[in-house]
Order: C-alpha cells, then sequence, then structure tokens
C-alpha cells in the first residue's frame, strides 16, 4: 500500500507522488543542467570519500594488492584471447 503523507488517510498523495512533484518543480526552476552538476559533484564527492575509507581500513597494501590482482587477470585474459586465434 502506498504511504500517505497525511496520517488520516484520506486524500493527500503519496511519499512517491511528492518526490515526483517536488522534482518537476525543481526541474522547471532550475533546469536540467543543476541536476547534471549535483549529480557529478555527488560522485566525485561519494567516490573519494569511499576511497579514504578503504585506505583508512586496508591501508596502502591493500592497493599493491589488487592492483597485482587485475594486473595478473588482465595477463591471463590476454594469453587467453592469443590461444583463441
Amino acid at each position: 500500500m502506498a504511504n500517505r503523507i497525511n496520517g488520516n488517510g484520506k486524500g493527500g498523495m503519496t511519499v512517491s507522488e511528492a518526490g515526483r512533484k517536488g522534482g518537476e518543480r525543481v526541474r522547471d526552476e532550475r533546469g536540467v543542467e543543476f541536476y547534471q552538476a549535483i549529480g557529478r559533484k555527488g560522485g566525485e564527492l561519494g567516490g573519494r570519500k569511499g576511497g579514504e575509507a578503504v585506505r583508512d581500513k586496508y591501508g596502502p597494501a591493500f592497493y599493491e594488492e589488487i592492483g597485482r590482482k587485475g594486473g595478473q587477470k588482465v595477463r591471463e585474459l590476454i594469453e587467453q584471447g592469443k590461444k583463441r586465434i
């Protein structure tokens, strides 16, 4: 059942409907570029914070290990591709 904003269950709109309405209004007022800009900022910030969290948790040796494993996998895939030809 849809969640209603007002608790009495009479009329109103669902949370989803309210979010859609608000998003459309922001789009109309600020334009699509606004969403592109905040999406880009969010991705950059989230990636940096995530990388810092991994660094703090596992340390630099972890990056060396996953880099080595990734390189080995690439070499294996290249060799498999050469054998198919």
